[in-house]
């Protein structure tokens, strides 16, 4: 049953009322990941990506103070043009945004929430938040990865962002009880790479198993989320050598000019994006792309689980 508070789409409700499959989608990837218009060509592509492979798209964000799912095409073109203007909403951050009756943009922890309270159970993202580098000095770690430890909803990414210090974030997750899956993978894909030297926890090959598993979980009680990872496809993927020196220069450039907190991430990706010549935010709307694809067929067989 959708929350009272939430506005969905007329698609969205119909579909969830009938047992249909439907896949949430964030919004932060739309103002805060990528310039405009390829914010917005993506956010829409990733829809039709979902819409193709048997399921209902949900972008979620927050409209005018009121938690929204299924954002219209006109709702999407409106947050990629206002861009950084529209406030980065995390779990903290939805009482005040709502309250105050402004836009906001979900970050993973929020759109799980939204999801949750509509009853999504599938979600389909780039790349997860995470244990930030040199987080045993700022204590910077994503709300994510709370959010994970805490709310019923399957996330599939391409792995943690590569800005993050993936060995701690495994820990996290691990000491949350989340599992951490891979999809036809053993490895850890690295977001821009299809793998980072990481063991997943369990290897799955169909979308049919990890139906099963999220069935297994949330049917005992077991609360909180599932990591799905989904490697780029390989001629997406950029080399790790590459990546990591950019990440490298971009975290240094951040440490010089005291960025911290929400804005690193952003500030991060842009300056990755300059630094890969563009290469990095070509891979990065490949592996969305991707991830909406197998979100779909997750989703679907989710929904087999309950007929």
């Amino acid at each position: 049953m959708i929350h009272p508070l939430i506005q969905s789409s007329p698609e969205v409700r119909d579909a969830l009322a009938q047992g249909r499959p439907v896949v949430a989608l964030e919004s932060t990837i739309i103002s805060h990941g990528m310039p405009f218009p390829r914010n917005v060509e993506t956010a829409l592509s990733v829809e039709q990506q979902v819409r193709d492979n048997g399921a209902v798209p949900a972008t979620i964000a927050v409209m005018a103070g009121r938690p929204t799912v299924g954002l219209t095409a006109d709702q999407i073109e409106h947050l990629g043009k206002e861009g950084l203007r529209v406030t980065k909403v995390s779990r903290r951050d939805l009482p005040q945004i709502m309250a105050t009756g402004k836009d906001g943009a979900t970050t993973v922890a929020s759109t799980m929430i939204l999801a949750a309270r509509a009853g999504i159970q599938v979600f389909a993202t780039g790349g997860i938040g995470g244990v930030h580098r040199g987080a045993e000095r700022s204590m910077d770690v994503s709300a994510d990865l709370q959010e994970l430890a805490q709310t019923d909803v399957a996330v599939v990414c391409a792995g943690a962002k590569a800005i993050l210090d993936l060995p701690k974030t495994l820990e996290y997750l691990e000491t949350h009880g989340v599992p951490v899956l891979g999809f036809e993978t053993d490895d850890l894909p690295g977001f821009y790479t299809r793998e980072t030297g990481l063991q997943v926890d369990h290897r799955v090959d169909t979308p049919a198993q990890i139906a099963q598993l999220l069935r297994a979980k949330w049917d005992f009680g077991l609360h909180g989320g599932v990591l799905v990872t989904n490697p780029v496809p390989a001629e997406f993927a950029m080399p790790r050598k590459r990546i990591e020196q950019a990440v490298e220069q971009a975290l240094s450039e951040a440490e010089a000019k005291g960025v911290t907190g929400k804005q690193s991430t952003p500030f991060l990706l842009a300056r990755v994006t300059e630094l890969t010549g563009g290469d990095s935010l070509a891979t990065n709307i490949r592996l969305v792309e991707n991830n909406a694809r197998l979100a779909a067929l997750i989703a679907r067989e989710v929904a087999k689980t309950h007929t």
